[in-house]
């Protein structure tokens, strides 16, 4: 199908793209577009201005910041995936790049388009909820901070207020000792995660300062601190890795389409969660 008419505008920086949006409320941004562009073609999404903000220098980039590293919204898929920082000191972020879409999508998306659309199959916000990242905005208030267990709230929906724009994404490094990995059970066409599971930890003979987090299997990505709990201070044995694993996903309400029912989406949670914590110890 045909998008509606609509105006499209090139940004030059992120003041003028949150003016651009301040003026006009049925405006939407445009970033890797492998979200909206489809939206577009069926309709779904009717802009009156179309703001382009694949250019802005500032939204692009991988630094090391003291502790953190800064990812700029406009970073692709693929550029996270390959890059030196992010393989040395978070390298489940750069498994999570790999395992999205194909080679298209991962040089064409980018994660802060990804985390504004909030697609709950998606991968990014499991392991932005296991890193513990921040997500930076900016809008016509100024700039603030949202924690990334405050950002989704919702099926498609996040804290993001009219106007604003994700800026950057601060991943705290974790300390040493720490392990991470991100695996996935995927739909074979659209490669989206119908169970996925990204887990940070210190391993060494114990589970300590476990994070676990899910995406795909309810109506967003979560953290399952029932899991979190079970293993802090157990032993990196079968025991303590099959006990935790029967408890995974019990705390929320599990999604159920045409792609997987509410039994084997819960049955693959707790497969991914063991073989997630089996790659760690």
């Amino acid at each position: 199908m045909i998008p509606s008419e609509f105006e499209y505008i090139k940004a030059k920086s992120i003041d003028e793209a949150i003016v651009l949006l301040q003026e006009d409320d049925n405006a939407k941004l445009l970033a890797g577009g492998h979200s909206l562009i489809p939206a577009l073609k069926l309709r779904l999404n009717r802009p009156t201005k179309l703001i382009d903000i694949s250019r802005i220098p500032e939204l692009k980039g991988i630094s090391q910041e003291g502790n953190e590293l800064v990812i700029g919204a406009m970073t692709t898929h693929y550029e996270i995936m390959t890059n030196d920082l992010v393989r040395k000191y978070l390298p489940i972020l750069s498994q999570a790049a790999e395992l999205i879409g194909d080679v298209q999508v991962r040089n064409a998306g980018t994660l802060g388009g990804s985390l504004a659309h909030a697609d709950p199959a998606a991968d990014w916000p499991a392991s932005m909820l296991a890193t513990e990242a921040t997500i930076v905005v900016a809008g016509g208030g100024g700039k603030r901070s949202i924690k990334a267990s405050d950002f989704f709230t919702g099926f498609y929906t996040t804290a993001l207020e009219e106007g604003e724009i994700i800026t950057q994404i601060r991943v705290p490094i974790p300390p040493a000792g720490t392990k991470t990995t991100y695996l996935k059970f995927m739909q074979p066409a659209s490669r989206f995660a119908i169970v996925g599971c990204a887990v940070v930890a210190k391993v060494n003979g114990v589970f300590d300062d476990v994070k676990v987090a899910f995406t795909g299997v309810s109506d967003m990505a979560f953290r399952d601190t029932a899991v979190e709990n079970a293993l802090k201070g157990q032993k990196t044995d079968e025991a303590s890795i099959m006990s935790a694993a029967a408890i995974a996903a019990e705390s929320v309400n599990i999604l159920s389409d045409h792609f997987a029912d509410e039994g084997y989406r819960k049955h693959l949670a707790k497969v991914y969660l063991k073989r997630a914590l089996v790659s760690l110890v």
